[in-house]
């Protein structure tokens, strides 16, 4: 089976990959329609709670998954895998889940502005880092040679650009963002899912077949995630809205992004985009599912942390 999977590539042509390039920034400028300035000084308001917030994304959950691929030992294309996702910045519909939660939505709304900038650059560092550290990725990582340059500046189209944009759009058209913001988001977001579930239909016994071996991993990674942002923001001694906030921030990953990345520079590679593209349906089964259980629970207001 090793064999067969980490040499399976995914077939995605390159005008559907073209397209599923412009959904993706399509996304992320839905997302930056709602996103000011405001929230960027937030961080001098609150720096304590962006600041673990970031960590918790593109430290602490890099370093976990580091360790649960060494425990685990999966396919050396599904580990690598498993490093995109977690060195991807938060998930398109964190937000959402957040405030469905009755979690700190502004804070959600900060964290995704300052951790798509430093997606950037952080996402190409931390997976050629702990994807090199760990033999069988790195044998992977040598054998495509990929730039980091050359994802650095993918990464920037994708995210930077659009992100700038939308925050213009909202700077000096504030009335026309929030009558575009809503039904832009959701437009474009269910166009990029639906991109991402033909790749599988069309690929869907390679997929029917691994299914269940990716499935269990998939559900432990995102466990572990989730559990990363609760456990530290509940050592930093958050209140419960930014304890909700910090969860959802880490668990949901833009595995949309993940998807592009390893289309665009590992051709498909079968291990890396089941794990990846599964990750992304399986995050928002267990994130609305948070968010509904949050929902229900009464928020204390009095802690203000």
């Amino acid at each position: 089976m090793e064999q067969i999977i980490d040499n399976v590539h995914i077939n995605f042509d390159e005008n559907a990959l073209w397209t599923l390039n412009v959904a993706l920034a399509l996304v992320m400028f839905g997302i930056a329609l709602e996103i000011s300035m405001n929230d960027f000084r937030r961080l001098l308001k609150t720096p304590k709670l962006v600041l673990t917030g970031v960590m918790s994304q593109f430290l602490l959950l890099p370093i976990i998954t580091f360790f649960l691929v060494w425990i685990t030992e999966p396919l050396p294309s599904i580990a690598l895998g498993m490093f995109m996702v977690a060195a991807c910045p938060g998930g398109n519909v964190s937000n959402f889940f957040t405030h469905l939660s009755k979690g700190n939505a502004a804070l959600s709304v900060t964290l995704t502005a300052i951790a798509t900038l430093l997606a950037i650059f952080m996402t190409p560092f931390n997976l050629s880092f702990w994807g090199g550290l760990y033999p069988p990725t790195a044998s992977i990582l040598k054998q495509v040679s990929i730039s980091p340059l050359e994802m650095v500046k993918l990464v920037a189209l994708l995210l930077g650009v659009p992100l700038i944009l939308g925050m213009l759009v909202n700077h000096y058209k504030p009335k026309i963002a929030k009558r575009m913001a809503k039904g832009f988001k959701i437009g474009s977001l269910v166009f990029f899912m639906f991109l991402v579930f033909l790749a599988l239909y069309n690929n869907r016994e390679i997929f029917m077949e691994y299914i269940f071996y990716v499935f269990w991993l998939v559900v432990i990674h995102n466990l572990v995630a989730l559990l990363t942002g609760y456990s530290l923001a509940k050592l930093m001694r958050f209140s419960k809205e930014n304890v909700r906030c910090l969860t959802i921030e880490t668990g949901i990953q833009n595995s949309g992004l993940g998807l592009l990345l390893i289309f665009t520079f590992f051709d498909g590679l079968g291990g890396m985009a089941l794990l990846t593209a599964f990750w992304g349906i399986w995050h928002l089964i267990s994130g609305l599912a948070m968010g509904l259980v949050w929902g229900t629970r009464p928020i204390d207001k009095k802690k203000l942390i």
